[in-house]
């Protein structure tokens, strides 16, 4: 036999022989993990150790747990306003007002305290009549108080929580600058034009101030990275586990605020989102509901449009969808996926709750299909908010049209989750078998918004570990 045949035979018994291997790891750990889907603390286990990839669609203000966020205000000397309870500064700026109580002493409390972990999370949170899941949650934003020293802390808090459950890489949302914006632009008039309002907006104060504007933002940021590396002793010897967790940041803008304050938030992403080392992509935030939200909402698509077409296109991912019948009227869930999509370019979908609501629903499912438009699932946000979990989501409906999703955490701080607790509802309550998880996981990579080869490190990376992973079931 001719020595060329041999090898090659060889070689076919050896690929064979190790795909045969890797394919039996793959299915012992899927056998096991379907054998203890029913059993809480062993699938914590098990998912806490899974590979997840990343987590794109991550709120950096709400990620932080209400225990944290207090413990910095008693650091910073913050106050905390017991009616509420929120955290803040009192008119005399020493706690001393009727009413207000010093942060330090709300964690000697254990009553006060109790009651700001509550009011600025959804723990002990009970429907009533007059108050949603959806009101605790979006209100606990408005009661959260840190100083922008803290970024670098925030970072470290979550990248410390990221890298014990095998998360190799977050995308966080964060809004810069936006107290500058307000107070400049909250009485300028636009046109609802996005060509003639951009050039109201750059030959006004706005267009003087931004310079200095997006020195500001990056200089925070900056600061911020080079300081977490401090924190978490990167590169030295005892550096924390959380070092090896790689942050990029969405730029987000709050969209219930004036056009010209809105408009201005994204021209500065766009400007952002051009720096070598800044944001990756931007998105709009706040409550899809609410009412300028709702009025706005084809202009900002037109917004984010106009600059993607005349001044270089970006990386956008929107929140979309995220409403049901009865939050808002029927006319107001027919077309938000299908405008983000068609007029604000976006790349991937946050929620995406609506989509059965949407005129040709089946039809905007096959684009998002062809066009690989990823939908960013939220379980237990979606199940808070709008009382949307197991049979009732739509995930289903992504997933038999060949949509991609990745599961995320949106703001796991105020949910008080995680993103392994995400991976277990997944299992328990939507079925989703041991491959289609590891899929998901390939997905957070696959769609983010790194470049291509880093993404293929990554991707290189979470493969292995799937192996490690995978042979403590052998």
């Amino acid at each position: 036999m001719p020595s060329i045949t041999k090898a090659f035979i060889l070689c076919v018994i050896l690929c064979c022989s190790t795909f045969s291997h890797v394919w039996a790891d793959e299915q012992s750990a899927a056998t096991y993990m379907q054998s203890i889907k029913s059993e809480r603390a062993k699938l914590r286990q098990f998912m806490q150790s899974f590979p997840k990839g990343g987590d794109l669609h991550n709120h950096l203000s709400g990620a932080v747990y209400a225990e944290t966020m207090l413990d910095w205000a008693a650091e910073d000397g913050l106050c905390v306003f017991l009616e509420t309870p929120s955290i803040g500064l009192d008119a005399a700026g020493d706690c001393s007002t009727n009413g207000w109580s010093s942060a330090g002493g709300v964690l000697l409390n254990a009553n006060e305290r109790r009651r700001i972990i509550n009011a600025l999370s959804v723990r002990s949170y009970h429907p009533e009549l007059g108050w949603s899941g959806h009101d605790q949650f979006f209100v606990t934003f408005e009661r959260m108080m840190v100083k922008p020293s803290r970024l670098a802390d925030m970072l470290v808090a979550v990248s410390d929580r990221a890298a014990a459950q095998n998360i190799q890489y977050l995308e966080l949302m964060q809004t810069p600058v936006l107290g500058e914006l307000i107070g400049m632009l909250s009485a300028v008039e636009l046109t609802g034009d996005p060509e003639k309002d951009y050039e109201i907006l750059m030959h006004g104060p706005f267009g003087e101030a931004m310079p200095s504007l997006l020195e500001n933002a990056r200089k925070a940021r900056r600061d911020a990275f080079e300081q977490r590396a401090k924190l978490q002793n990167c590169g030295e010897k005892q550096a924390s586990v959380g070092c090896d967790v790689e942050i990029k940041f969405i730029h987000q803008v709050v969209r219930e605020f004036s056009p010209a304050v809105v408009f201005a938030q994204i021209i500065l992403g766009w400007e952002l989102m051009a720096d070598e080392d800044g944001s990756v992509g931007l998105n709009l935030v706040a409550p899809e509901d609410g009412y300028l939200a709702l009025r706005d909402y084809t202009y900002h698509m037109q917004m984010i449009d106009y600059l993607y077409s005349a001044k270089g296109e970006r990386n956008i991912t929107l929140h979309a969808g995220e409403l049901m019948l009865g939050l808002v009227r029927p006319k107001q869930l027919k077309f938000h996926i299908r405008e983000a999509i068609e007029i604000g370019h976006a790349k991937r979908i946050g929620h995406g709750i609506a989509i059965a609501y949407e005129d040709d629903s089946a039809g905007l499912l096959q684009h998002m299909h062809e066009k690989s438009v990823m939908v960013e699932i939220n379980l237990t946000s979606n199940d808070v908010i709008l009382g949307v979990k197991g049979k009732d989501h739509p995930w289903s409906l992504y997933r038999d049209a060949g949509v991609p999703t990745a599961l995320s955490t949106d703001d796991e701080g105020v949910s008080r989750i995680d993103l392994t607790y995400e991976y277990m509802r997944a299992v328990t309550e939507h079925g989703i078998a041991y491959e289609e998880l590891k899929a998901l996981s390939r997905n957070s990579i696959v769609y983010s918004f790194l470049p291509k080869p880093r993404k293929k490190e990554l991707l290189d990376k979470l493969e292995h570990e799937f192996k490690m992973f995978e042979k403590q079931f052998d």
